[in-house]
Order: C-alpha cells, then sequence, then structure tokens
C-alpha cells in the first residue's frame, strides 16, 4: 500500500552545532549529505560533519553578519552572501577564497548557485539581482524591476530561470539570457523572505504576511496559500527531493510539512526552544535540518531532525 512521504517524519536522533557566536541564518548541505554549512550573524561560516555534528573548519573573511550560504552542485564550492555588501565563493579541500564579488550597494541577503555549477545570482538592500560566473567572477547581468530590497533567490531545476523575492512584496520569475520581461507573481501582502523551487518546476514563497504561496511559474498562477492563521514571518523553505512534501520553517517553535498537491498541513515537528530560522532537506531525502536562534542556555543553536525512509520500515 502506497504510503505518504511525510508518514516518516519524526524528531529523533538530534544533533547540536554549537559554535556559533550568533543567530545562525542559513544551512546547506553538501551533495554528498556528509557536510553541514552554516552561517551566522558572528561574520563567519562553519563546516560541520553531518553525522557526527564535529566541526570541521571555520571560515573568516566577511566583515558582517553572513546571512546565505549555499553549495554547488559538485560540492566543491560554496558562496556566501554578508551585510558587508560582498559575496563570496569558497573552495571547499583548499578552505580559501576563490572570489570576492563586490558589485552590490547594499547588503548582501540572499545567494544561490545554479543546478549546472556555472552560474551564481546575489540580491541585496539595493534593489538589484546580478547573475555571475563563478570559474571567473565575472558579472553577468544586472537584473532591474525590484523596487524595494532582494531577500531571496531560487535558480529552476535546468538552470534556465532564476526567482528572486523582495520586500516589495512580489516574486519575479526571469529567464536568464534572454531579453523577455521577468514574470511578476503577486499576492503576498508582506516581504518575500524565502523562495523554492521543486523538481516538478512548481514555486513556493513564504512571507512576513505569515503565508507560504505555491506558484505555477508557467501560468503565472497562485496553486495554493498555505497558513496564514497567525501572522509570523514564514523564514525558510525546503521541498523533499521528490517535490510532494514542503518544509516551512516561522517565527515560533516548528517546522510544518505540507502536502503541496493539496495545500493539507501534514504534521509539526517541535524541538526548537526558540523561533527558527532556516530548513534544509539533505540531497538524499533522509534529513531535514532546521537553525533556529537559541536552544538552550549554552548557546546550542541547530538541530537535525531525522527523517526515516519509507523503504527501510519496508
Amino acid at each position: 500500500m502506497w504510503r505518504h512521504p511525510s508518514a516518516d517524519f519524526s524528531v529523533s536522533k538530534i544533533r547540536y552545532y554549537s559554535r556559533h557566536k550568533g543567530e545562525v541564518n542559513c544551512c546547506a548541505f553538501s551533495p554528498d549529505c556528509h557536510v553541514l554549512l552554516t552561517c551566522c550573524d558572528d561574520a563567519r561560516l562553519y563546516l560541520w560533519s553531518a553525522t557526527s555534528a564535529k566541526h570541521l573548519a571555520t571560515f573568516s573573511g566577511h566583515s558582517g553578519p553572513v546571512k546565505s550560504c549555499v553549495f554547488s552542485s559538485d560540492g566543491q564550492l560554496f558562496a556566501s552572501a554578508s551585510h558587508d555588501r560582498t559575496v563570496r565563493i569558497w573552495s571547499r579541500s583548499s578552505t580559501e577564497c576563490t572570489h570576492i564579488l563586490t558589485a552590490h550597494s547594499g547588503s548582501v541577503e540572499t545567494v544561490s548557485f545554479s543546478p549546472d555549477g556555472q552560474r551564481l545570482v546575489s540580491g541585496g538592500w539595493d534593489n538589484r539581482v546580478l547573475i555571475w560566473r563563478v570559474q571567473s567572477g565575472e558579472m553577468l547581468e544586472d537584473l532591474r524591476g525590484h523596487t524595494a530590497a532582494v531577500q531571496s533567490s531560487a535558480f529552476s531545476s535546468d538552470s534556465q530561470s532564476v526567482a528572486t523575492g523582495s520586500w516589495d512584496r512580489t516574486v519575479r520569475v526571469w529567464k536568464l539570457l534572454e531579453e523577455k520581461e521577468a514574470v511578476t507573481l503577486q499576492g503576498h501582502l508582506g516581504n518575500v523572505a524565502c523562495l523554492c523551487f521543486s523538481v516538478r518546476g512548481t514555486l513556493a514563497s513564504g512571507s512576513w504576511d505569515g503565508t507560504v504561496r505555491v506558484w505555477s511559474p508557467m501560468h503565472h498562477a497562485c496553486l495554493f496559500v498555505l497558513g496564514g492563521c497567525e501572522r509570523v514571518w514564514v523564514r525558510s523553505l525546503a521541498f523533499s527531493r521528490d517535490g510532494l512534501v514542503l518544509a516551512s520553517i516561522a517565527e515560533g517553535d516548528m517546522v510544518r510539512i505540507w502536502d503541496v498537491t493539496s495545500g493539507v498541513c501534514l504534521k509539526r515537528l517541535q524541538g526548537h526552544k526558540d523561533s527558527g530560522y532556516g530548513c534544509v532537506f539533505t540531497p538524499d531525502g533522509k534529513l531535514l535540518t532546521s537553525g533556529s536562534e537559541q536552544l538552550d542556555v549554552e548557546e546550542e543553536r541547530s538541530e537535525s531532525l531525522n527523517r526515516t525512509e519509507q523503504d527501510s520500515k519496508e
């Protein structure tokens, strides 16, 4: 009998990643699921063993809070965006910064690699969306149209489109290397704080208005509005590998799991002791990790929520 993938979500085997000296703003898994990358208001990035929670390395160089971090698809590079107005590209193997990207004139709030590893998108307080060539650090496109700060970004799975979310309350979907007007998705009543594409091509956006919207960018249509009963800031979103479920975390102490085919909230995972800041699935779909402002008096900042795969029970 078919079981919905969310049936096996549970909170167990909690691991703590506890060297952060400020709020954890973002976390990302390496493609092989062995390493967890986190970034923090203390201006540093941290690498951890995802299985043991052992601290592997600390990366310094930014002069302000690090707002976003992401691995490249091959896991050899990672990128960071900072309040210091720069984007940095780092080599995982050499632990060196390979490029410092400096075109932004305000805090950089978001950074994302394209799935093909060739391009990088960044956005920030200067209302601009910049596309960069990863290998050289060259800026390829300066996309303008948002009328307020750009806080979130995501590439489509084919690397041909990028979505951006802004404090102007809109989502824009840009077709790269084509002289076409961006598709503007409207409906949120607050700043758009987070975005993610599924492998099925749907796009999810989370807002300060307390809602998550699931879109069909091709049809310029909103398919579902999730939540909204509480006016809380939706901070992070993540689709499962199969695109059937969506995880969201907001101000509060729980992660919500949504069925994106019906718009129903399937589970509420509790474990944090303070507001959550980021959530992400491992590439293999077995784990969902979420970061929070503060877990306990010892300032342990981040925990893993274990997902047991369906086939392990069969």
